[in-house]
This record gives structure tokens, C-alpha cells and sequence, in this order.
């Protein structure tokens, strides 16, 4: 165990520290707070021990002792799993972290951005480093994706991305998890990555290295730029049931007919909410 760093911020979870920002958000995202008998607990964070440079720079930031334990075992999905442990159990910081957002016990669905004012960069690269992906498709298109089930921080992501990019996303829950995963690709990828993934920013290398390689992506010259997605309105789905024929609607609307038909698909199958008379 090593003791806080002498250059370490003063007040433990500043959150308009960009230090604290992104270790809250990869906490939120990745961590687990466990309640003990009586006032015991403990806050943890196990991630593969290629990473564990990251949880030591959580212990250089925690004025509280803390400690950094790596061990290998058996998964469902290695024979040989190499991961690092950062635990803290100081009922002073679990508090501290537990009133910002972070609660006991199972917490995927409840976990949202902090009601305090903090460094929304950092934070959002906290719980991609956590939660996310970023790197190259198989096709070779530079791609930044978060998977969350919560949706106040989906929503978030939505919304701090647009401003970013331009690019707008509605979080909606896969069928299959009930999880929400957003995703951006080409420039929009980059232009995100560049904006979270700064010079000189506390992330994890591996994430850091590839936000910077795939800056070098650019467009092929016929790959076409595909238009803004048009929202449909109530008034929209209104006249579409109105007219019930995907091709007049197509010229009603100003839409393609292949739009008409699959969103006049979902109003008649109950998966897209009737419009209120």
C-alpha cells in the first residue's frame, strides 16, 4: 500500500477537479459500494490488471488509506484471468462518494450524473473507460460506444454528444438486455474522442492510444455523408395514419416511402405510441 501523494488535491472528491470527475464517472460506471456489518463497508473497483495504473492513481488521489491487491482466477470467459483490485473502506469516503451518486449495492439502473457542478469531459471519460469502447470496427470505421442501464446517464451522454458532434441520439434499451448502447462512428467518433480524450487527461492508456489513432481516419471520397435524421412529430404520424398509404404520405410529408411504411408499420403494431386525437 502506498500513502497519498503530497501533490494530491485537498479536498477528496472535488468534482470540478478533472482528477475526481473522471475517477467518480469510472467509479459510478465500473466500482461497487458494499455495506459490512454495522459502519463497515467497502468501495471497490476490479478492472484487468493491464489497467492498473489507473488504480493507482485512485490510491495517489484517496487521502484515505487504500489498497491496490492483483490476483489470477478462472472465469467463464478465460481460463486465466489477470485482474487488479483497488479497496477502500474508510466510512468517512464511503459516505463522501455514497451522497455524490454512488449507492450500496446493486446500482446499474439508479446511478446518474451528479447534482453538483462537475467537469462534464472528465466525467463522461470515467464512464467510458468503464463502460465503453472505442477503437476501429471490422470494416476499418473509428467508432466511441457506451453501454449503461441507466438511463439518466444514456440520456446524458445524448445530449452532451450532440452538442459535441451535432449528432443526435435518443436512448432507447436493447431488446435483448434491456441496456442502452449508444454509439458513434466516423466523425463523429472523432470529434468526440478528440473533446473527452484531451492532452495530458487522466484516462485509461489503452483508450487514450486509440482515441488519438483514429483521429488519422478520413472519409473515402465516395463514401456520401448521410443527411440529419428527421424526428417524427405527432403531427407527422397524424397525417400518416390519415392518409394510411406509405406513397402519398411520402409526398405529403416530404419522406421516402421505405420511412413511410416502416414507421406506419410500428403505429399499427402498437410499437410506436397513436398519436392523441
Amino acid at each position: 500500500m502506498a500513502g497519498q501523494d503530497p501533490s494530491a488535491p485537498v479536498r477528496f472528491m472535488d468534482l470540478e477537479d478533472p482528477r475526481y470527475a473522471y475517477m467518480f464517472g469510472f467509479l459510478q460506471a465500473d466500482g461497487h459500494l458494499a455495506r459490512g456489518a454495522g459502519q463497515k463497508g467497502r468501495l471497490t473497483a476490479e478492472i484487468n490488471a493491464r489497467d492498473i495504473h489507473i488504480l493507482h492513481e485512485f490510491q495517489r488521489l484517496t487521502p484515505y488509506y487504500s489498497s491496490v491487491r492483483e490476483r489470477v482466477r478462472t472465469t467463464n470467459f478465460a481460463e486465466r484471468h489477470h485482474s487488479a483490485t483497488w479497496s477502500l473502506s474508510s466510512l468517512e469516503a464511503r459516505t463522501i462518494v455514497n451522497e455524490l451518486g454512488i449507492p450500496y449495492g446493486k446500482k446499474s439502473r439508479t446511478i446518474r450524473p451528479p447534482r453538483v457542478e462537475f467537469s462534464r469531459p472528465d466525467y463522461l471519460r470515467g464512464c467510458i473507460d468503464a463502460d465503453g469502447s472505442l477503437g476501429w470496427t471490422a470494416e476499418g470505421i473509428p467508432f466511441l460506444s457506451f453501454t449503461s442501464a441507466s438511463t439518466a446517464i444514456a440520456a446524458y451522454l445524448c445530449h452532451f454528444a450532440k452538442k459535441i458532434t451535432g449528432a443526435q441520439r435518443i436512448a432507447r434499451r436493447n431488446t435483448r438486455d434491456q441496456i442502452y448502447v449508444i454509439t458513434y462512428f466516423k466523425e463523429q467518433a472523432q470529434q468526440l474522442a478528440e473533446h473527452l480524450y484531451y492532452p495530458g487527461c487522466l484516462a485509461l492508456e489503452h483508450k487514450k492510444a486509440n482515441a488519438a489513432a483514429i483521429q488519422s481516419w478520413v472519409r473515402p471520397a465516395g463514401m456520401r455523408i448521410a443527411p440529419p435524421r428527421r424526428r417524427w412529430t405527432e403531427a407527422d404520424d397524424g397525417e400518416l395514419l390519415r392518409l394510411n398509404d406509405p406513397a402519398r404520405a411520402a409526398i405529403a410529408l416530404g419522406r421516402t416511402e421505405q420511412s413511410c411504411y416502416m414507421r406506419l408499420w410500428r403505429l399499427r403494431t402498437g410499437q410506436t405510441q397513436t398519436p392523441v386525437e
